[in-house]
């Protein structure tokens, strides 16, 4: 097992040198890496933060130190689809508690993350710009408002195959 973890390891490494050399800008940091490699692959691996430290000739510590600061990097694989839940004060104020206390119950669990079966991940959105259509989810990025708990949990199931 452990030459198929080395061996999908040093293709991921292969794919982020990729990604690292091919940056078309006049400067290259340590955060335009970080987010050309989370643009790519949807997440950081280790071997994100140790390829992108000696693309960059720094440490791993200022690396890290870069990629912990923003709260935007995640450091594990995201699920298949991305459900966000807006927690706006228009929103908050006309039921975005229930949704997500519907959804969590849906995808079973207690607060950001990802489903057990990795199919979805609920992430808290301060605002989706459609106070107006509150309380508001989007799915991968389509706004999708007047949601109540029951319908909002109806998406849930769908995105988990539980229909």
């Amino acid at each position: 097992m452990a030459t198929a973890d080395t061996e999908q390891s040093s293709k991921l490494r292969e794919q982020i040198q990729q990604i690292l050399n091919s940056q078309d800008q006049p400067t290259v940091t340590v955060l335009s890496s970080l987010i050309a490699v989370q643009d790519a692959i949807h997440y950081l691996p280790d071997e994100a933060i140790k390829e992108t430290a000696t693309f960059c000739a720094s440490s791993i510590n200022d690396v890290w130190s870069v990629a912990s600061f923003y709260t935007n990097f995640r450091f594990t694989p995201p699920g298949d689809k991305t459900l966000d839940v807006c927690w706006g004060p228009s929103c908050h104020l006309v039921g975005a508690q229930q949704i997500l206390d519907a959804v969590q119950g849906v995808l079973e669990i207690n607060e950001e993350g990802e489903s057990p079966d990795r199919k979805v991940t609920l992430k808290y959105n301060t605002c989706l710009g459609a106070c107006a259509q509150g309380p508001v989810i989007a799915i991968n990025h389509h706004l999708i408002g007047k949601q109540t708990a029951e319908s909002a949990a109806d998406i849930a199931r769908g995105l988990r195959g539980q229909t």
